[in-house]
């Protein structure tokens, strides 16, 4: 199949008329960002702020002309303000859905959790994709979301290739390995290419994952968040019907003060914060035995009693978490018997206790001979 060539889409979008001068969209210069990659397009309308709801028909008539075009699986059309508009405007905070519209996002799916880090660097993927597959060991249907558009790791540490395969209506069918459903951007851009989108666009595509990719029936969608507090993570925690948060931290303080910048974040939007997982908890050297708390010990832990929230548990400093992950074969999968994977699967299961309101389980503590 020939590529989709940007000519053919701008000439789609030169159908489109902007109500408020009567000229086409594409003649006032209106559309940026225009990301065209295999069978998917992405691009921006820009508007005035003031005029975000009278253009969200213009919205929706230039996503599907565009996604008429031969050769189309998928179309991202997002509004945002435009270049001209006060800096004010341009930075003022997203409103939050209706609950209608939430439900409109993967409406069927039970529960969605996010997995969150007020900062990069603390193991939150990692977190993330071993929380997935031990929900899934418990006998739940899991599905995961690659929310990080900027720096996707699933496709990597779930140990899947290939591309989503578009269905006969217009949605997208995830990909699949170890038993639970996944959608990421990395399956759809090459490994190594950069996304250079702008915020409303990220939105559009995040949102465009809940809503037309085909989850089905699941238990629990487990999202891993982009890391940080910034406009995308305040979006997501407002425009998703989230059931909850899970907060990922080493122990260290600069790294407990930036998770409780993200639990407050999460407060603020009324998502509630199932609780605190503490990483890299500690070092055992696997060669003596002796161990040394590299980042500390329990910081999570206190910290989690100091903000009235519970502690889901820790996970030490182990090469072989690393190693597995980076393999594309995690460790509750590799090493299902060892303490680590125990320790995912004990806070899986607080987790689904917080969910379902049932007594949650003690924290584990990692013991190895």
């Amino acid at each position: 199949m020939a590529a989709i060539a940007e000519a053919e889409v701008r000439a789609a979008l030169a159908g489109i008329t902007d109500p408020r001068s009567g000229t086409d969209i594409i003649a006032r210069n209106m559309v940026s960002g225009l990301v065209i990659k295999d069978r998917n397009v992405g691009f921006a309308i820009e508007i005035d702020p003031a005029d975000g709801e009278a253009m969200e028909p213009v919205r929706q008539a230039a996503e599907a002309a565009v996604r008429a075009l031969p050769g189309v699986s998928s179309v991202t059309a997002v509004l945002t303000a435009h270049n001209n508009a006060p800096a004010a405007q341009r930075a003022a905070p997203p409103q939050a859905a209706a609950p209608q519209e939430k439900r409109d996002l993967a409406p069927d799916v039970k529960w969605i959790v996010a997995v969150a880090s007020g900062k990069g660097g603390v193991g939150k993927s990692t977190t993330a994709a071993n929380l997935a597959l031990a929900l899934a060991g418990l006998g739940l249907d899991i599905g995961l979301l690659d929310a990080d558009i900027y720096g996707p790791s699933m496709p990597r540490m779930l140990g899947i290739k290939g591309k989503p395969q578009p269905l006969p209506d217009k949605r997208i069918a995830p990909m699949e390995n170890y038993g639970i459903k996944a959608m990421s951007i990395g399956f759809l851009v090459d490994e190594e290419t950069p996304m250079i989108w702008r915020g409303p666009m990220v939105m559009g595509a995040l949102e465009q994952m809940l809503r037309d990719v085909e989850w089905g029936a699941l238990d629990i969608l487990v999202v891993d968040m982009p890391p940080g507090t910034g406009d995308a993570q305040l979006t997501m925690a407002q425009r998703v019907p989230l059931a909850g948060a899970v907060i990922v931290s080493t122990p260290q303080d600069i790294a407990l003060l930036d998770a409780r910048k993200g639990l407050n974040m999460f407060k603020k939007v009324d998502v509630p914060v199932l609780g605190i997982v503490e990483n890299m908890s500690t070092f055992v050297c696997p060669n003596c035995g002796h161990q040394t708390d590299i980042f500390g010990h329990g910081g999570a832990r206190a910290e989690a009693e100091r903000l009235g929230c519970d502690f889901l548990g820790e996970i030490p400093l182990e090469m072989a978490i690393r190693v597995t992950s980076d393999a594309g074969k995690p460790i509750v999968i590799d090493q299902p018997d060892s303490p680590y994977a125990a320790a995912y699967r004990a806070i899986a299961a607080a987790v689904v206790a917080k969910l379902t309101g049932e007594p949650a389980r003690a924290a584990p503590q990692i013991i190895v001979d």
